[in-house]
């Protein structure tokens, strides 16, 4: 099947009235998961979709327009609809405010989601960090050295970010790097805050030392010290966070 074409599949069969938006959607995504509809790919008109579903075209519009502000789908006038040939920020927005708004989540969870995620980008920028991305991230750690001997949290926050950042794009793996993303931005509030009390705590040196570390293990591939490093690090910066 060529990019753009319309696809006449499974997918285009009748759905039954509950939660008719939602099983729109569902059928959909499934759709995309089994390759019926691929990137790029043009839907079927929206008097097609309610047709082969038998339901309403209000349904098949809600379900698109749902569908488009997750970043999946993409409408250009006047030529359709069409399946996104690519990642898009916006698809992990729904994710993002899922946990936001789950009241369950506690610090000790987020904590302990960023470290197994950083670990695990850690082990692959060891494996496959080209000299090119030791280059940016040694640049990028003095820049966040500079920025702590500033003492502007803000600014350290932002340069912190940015450090982990190359890390990410030093393991060569942008799932990894978009689920790690998504981990900073629930953490963020957790790690300015840590940020602020160890620069008031005077712990500028540890805090430097700690992102010193990370650096030397991706360069020079320490693999025995860095889940240890992360663990301590981790555990030491959350009990500043909680004086």
């Amino acid at each position: 099947m060529e990019v753009g074409e319309v696809v006449e599949k499974s997918f285009l069969r009748p759905i039954d009235n509950t939660s008719v938006v939602q099983q729109v959607i569902d059928r959909l995504t499934y759709a995309m998961i089994y390759k019926e509809l691929r990137p790029g790919d043009k839907l079927p008109t929206e008097m097609e979709l309610a047709a082969s579903f038998g339901v309403g075209r209000n349904s098949i519009r809600e379900a698109i327009k749902i569908l488009v502000s997750f970043g999946v789908l993409d409408i250009r006038r006047p030529e359709g609809t069409f399946v996104a040939s690519g990642f898009s920020d916006k698809m992990i927005n729904p994710l993002l405010y899922g946990i936001i708004l789950d009241q369950s989540d506690s610090i000790d969870s987020l904590k302990e989601l960023r470290e197994w995620v950083d670990f695990g980008i850690l082990e692959l920028a060891m494996e496959k960090a080209e000299p090119e991305d030791l280059f940016q991230l040694e640049e990028q750690l003095h820049k966040l050295l500079a920025e702590i001997d500033g003492g502007n949290a803000e600014k350290v926050f932002v340069a912190d970010d940015e450090f982990h950042e190359a890390i990410s794009t030093a393991a060569h793996n942008s799932l990894l790097g978009q689920i790690a993303k998504l981990v900073r931005t629930l953490t963020s509030e957790m790690r300015i805050t840590t940020i602020r009390n160890m620069l008031k705590l005077s712990k500028s040196q540890e805090l430097k030392k700690a992102h010193e570390d990370l650096f030397h293990i991706v360069k020079f591939k320490k693999d025995k010290s860095a889940r240890q490093l992360l663990v301590e690090g981790y555990f030491y910066r959350y009990n500043v966070l909680r004086k």
